[in-house]
């Protein structure tokens, strides 16, 4: 009778277990594993969130090598921005400019690595039978403005460009959930806040649409980016691949969101309660329109930066911010994981 080594016998037996559990084992030992990325958004989930969940829904995450998931930090873009400098996430979208001045003060370590919103939604949203149509009108007037509101934060900007004497116009602190119903009651006569948000909530309160006047501030000479794709640095170093993954798969999802913006709405209605789709597609199309799909992105393509508009933008800040190092700020954002430019071109990703 053949002897057999128990040492080869336990071993064959390892592995047609390892088999009969994972399936062959050739398959088993050649698959990649998936680097798993956790991103925060900076404001609940809404329409313009959809290409970052229609890039889950369509499996561009997953051909990339990427198990991706996605939280909102309701706290506004410093809660974002912090979770990412604590370490609790490994990427996120927030606001350019907080993360520049976080950078100064703290010297935060994150970076922007692709700007979403090449003109950021900050606006003042006026009620026209209010006398408010122009920034100049807002002399005279109340504004309603919520201290830690993103959009507030740029006012003193807005108004030395605009040419606002800003000691005619009375600010009221008011808290974020009331300033939109105090705007729809008239005790005040106009709001800051984010474009696609606060016209598309103050439409849905009953506002005519014709009596609101959204004056962006990116259409009166405010030269600021807005939100922007960042990574932790120590994730950008340990992680870069996965970094330049993560853009080639949004990006992907960005053009099918500009082709079919119906389509790619629906990836966010079954991850946020009570939220409408109609609603949500109305603020998804004004955010491709106004804020994604500008004319510097179809001239210049996506994700990135003109370094001339950045220096003016920082230049801007400084009449709102002392800042203790002004080249920290010009070092916030880094090119060197966009995809390469002729796939960022705009070209036929056209909204309809």
């Amino acid at each position: 009778m053949a002897i057999v080594d128990s040492a080869r016998l336990t071993r064959f037996a390892a592995l047609a277990l390892l088999s009969a559990l994972f399936g062959p084992l050739s398959g088993a030992m050649s698959a990649h594993a998936e680097t798993a990325i956790h991103l925060t958004l900076d404001r609940k989930i809404d329409g313009p969130a959809a290409p970052f969940f229609l890039a889950i829904d369509k499996g561009y995450f997953k051909d990339e090598g990427l198990d991706v998931t996605i939280d909102a930090a309701t706290g506004g873009p410093l809660e974002a921005i912090g979770r990412l400098a604590a370490g609790k996430d490994d990427m996120g979208v927030s606001d350019v400019n907080a993360l520049i001045k976080l950078r100064d003060a703290a010297d935060a370590p994150i970076k922007a690595v692709f700007v979403v919103f090449d003109k950021p939604p900050y606006a003042i949203i006026a009620r026209k039978s209010r006398g408010v149509v122009t920034p100049r009108d807002l002399e005279g007037k109340k504004l309603g403005a919520p201290a830690a509101d993103p959009a507030f934060a740029q006012w003193p900007i807005f108004a030395k460009v605009s040419g606002i004497d800003a000691a005619k116009v009375a600010i009221e602190d008011v808290g974020l959930p009331v300033c939109e119903p105090m705007l729809a009651a008239g005790e005040v006569d106009a709001i800051t806040g984010f474009s696609f948000t606060s016209y598309v909530d103050l439409k849905d309160r009953g506002v005519p649409p014709d009596d609101l006047a959204v004056l962006l501030m990116a259409d009166h000479g405010v030269e600021l980016y807005g939100d922007a794709i960042m990574t932790s640095s120590a994730f950008a170093r340990d992680r870069p691949e996965a970094v330049r993954a993560f853009l080639r798969a949004y990006l992907r999802a960005l053009k099918d969101t500009m082709r079919d913006p119906a389509r790619a709405v629906e990836a966010v209605l079954h991850r946020a309660e009570g939220i409408n789709k109609e609603v949500e597609l109305e603020r998804l199309r004004l955010a491709i329109r106004d804020n994604i799909v500008t004319p510097a992105v179809k001239a210049n393509g996506f994700g990135g930066i003109d370094p001339e508009r950045f220096a003016a933008a920082i230049d801007q800040m400084a009449l709102a911010y002392r800042f203790k190092a002004r080249d920290k700020a010009a070092a916030t954002f880094d090119p060197s994981f966009l995809p390469p430019a002729a796939e960022r071109q705009v070209k036929d990703a056209a909204s309809r």
